[in-house]
């Protein structure tokens, strides 16, 4: 028989299930053969720092306005810190007011965009085309010409000022 207290019991044990697989300490299974660069998971752990590991090898998400490129007013390109691949060109950054890095296009052919579930919503995530390490997600409420707002995790890119 079916209590309230069993059901609710069963939501809870539920909703433990998801945060555990969404916080799990495994790092995300990347398919191997799949990316130009690869590593193994303890050699990502030496080659990035502990922030730059969560986020691109477990889809992580950093704290908004943490990121000193948000206030990165310069010409240059934003790369993967995974990989050196260049992203982004400054000409496409925007101050989105969310928090983090925004930009209304990537250079073309950087970015992998895959279907992400988590969170009970559906969103876009992007990911580097080189690497496959998470940079963050693209939604439609951006600027024109695109229309797009990739919000990137400043903590996945790195800045290169063009050269004077």
């Amino acid at each position: 028989m079916m209590t309230r207290r069993s059901l609710f019991g069963g939501a809870v044990l539920g909703l433990g299930a998801l945060l555990a697989a969404r916080f799990s300490t495994q790092p995300k299974a990347y398919a191997a053969g799949t990316f130009e660069v690869e590593h193994t998971d303890a050699e990502w752990k030496k080659l990035l720092t502990s922030d730059q590991y969560d986020v691109l090898r477990r889809e992580g998400t950093e704290r908004p306005f943490s990121s000193p490129l948000n206030h990165e007013k310069r010409k240059g390109t934003f790369a993967c810190a995974g990989c050196d691949l260049p992203l982004f060109d400054s000409d496409t950054k925007f101050d989105s007011g969310t928090g983090w890095p925004s930009f209304w296009a990537p250079i073309k052919g950087a970015v992998t965009e895959v279907s992400d579930s988590s969170f009970g919503m559906t969103r876009t995530a992007v990911n580097c085309h080189r690497c496959g390490g998470h940079l963050g997600h693209v939604f439609d409420d951006g600027p024109q010409p695109t229309g797009l707002r990739y919000c990137m995790n400043g903590v996945a890119l790195t800045f290169k000022p063009a050269a004077a």
